[in-house]
């Protein structure tokens, strides 16, 4: 029998040690752009089915975090992680550096590593930054699949902010990391999630263990999201889109995500079961399975996973129309 301390374990080495891979599969780049270095991982697939696929993860992920998934879409396409400036370990970013210039870094990146076209994942951060960039470079964009995501700040982290960045300023991270479980994680009685209690204590020793460079880090990106906004009403591109989040996610609810997919031209939106905000944590295999099943254009109805696919604009997908 699996234990709760396992779970935590092999959490934990997900996010902080690289997976041992061929040399020759695995690359590391480093780059800079206006000034600011950044990085990036790629993970090469000589007979791909698909795109490469393009990670880009929530604020507090870097880019090992996706390891976990790696043994489920390595073998699909090409996989792309990065740390943006601002995050990980890339040059601190000021925050009168909005949205705009987190999309161009992308861009940036695609064009220094000669990758044209990305199958585009965002969670949570990364979808504010991956729709930015989707509407501004939309010819780089062949997919869009959303995760934890909404076009407008969920009021409980607006709330939230200044009382966690006040906490953060002045040491007490503790009472700042306290905060931030609860903001991240839905409240037990919501409904069942795997491993909520693994991930929670998971995310209460990240929260604790993080530098003085990842706190002020962390501090500025609030300050960019409540100065900046997340969400511009550009056009977004009409290519196949998938938006997602577990059942019970409290920050980023299935609602805001219908909403998000609404604005979107013929987005899909469903929910992975027992899950929450932190879904592609809670269910990896589950969420790496739809990702690449949406990525590969394989059927994503009935899913014994996820609830059933909804057209936010025309109501309930029939099945025969499901990919």
């Amino acid at each position: 029998m699996r234990t709760a301390v396992t779970d935590t374990q092999e959490l934990t080495a997900e996010r902080s040690r690289p997976v041992a891979a061929p040399p020759e599969r695995v690359e590391e780049r480093g780059l800079v752009v206006d000034g600011f270095a950044y990085d990036c991982r790629i993970v090469h697939q000589r007979a791909p089915r698909t795109e490469p696929l393009l990670l880009l993860g929530g604020s507090s992920q870097n880019k090992y975090s996706w390891q976990g998934h790696e043994k489920y879409l390595a073998p699909l396409c090409t996989l792309i992680t990065m740390d943006l400036p601002g995050y990980g370990t890339a040059d601190f970013l000021p925050a009168r550096y909005g949205i705009d210039f987190l999309a161009s870094a992308v861009k940036h990146m695609l064009v220094e590593i000669e990758m044209p076209r990305v199958n585009l994942f965002g969670g949570c951060f990364g979808e504010v930054v991956g729709l930015r960039f989707a509407q501004l470079y939309p010819e780089f964009v062949s997919r869009i699949i959303f995760c934890g995501a909404a076009k407008r700040l969920p009021e409980i982290y607006t709330a939230a902010v200044p009382r966690l960045s006040h906490a953060l300023e002045r040491g007490r991270i503790e009472e700042a990391a306290d905060g931030l479980v609860r903001l991240f994680m839905s409240n037990p009685s919501a409904g069942r999630v795997r491993k909520h209690a693994a991930v929670s204590r998971l995310l209460q020793r990240q929260f604790l263990d993080q530098t003085p460079d990842e706190i002020t880090k962390a501090v500025e990106h609030n300050t960019r999201l409540l100065t900046h906004g997340c969400y511009q009403p550009l056009p977004v591109p009409d290519v196949p889109s998938l938006v997602f989040t577990g059942e019970y996610d409290t920050l980023c609810t299935p609602q805001m995500g219908r909403e998000l997919a609404a604005a979107m031209p013929a987005a899909r939106f469903t929910t992975i079961k027992e899950a929450d905000h932190l879904v592609t944590v809670e269910r990896r295999q589950e969420s790496a399975d739809l990702i690449g099943r949406f990525c590969t254009d394989d059927p994503i109805d009935d899913l014994p996973y996820c609830t059933p696919m909804e057209s936010p604009r025309t109501g309930p997908v029939a099945a025969a129309g499901c990919r």
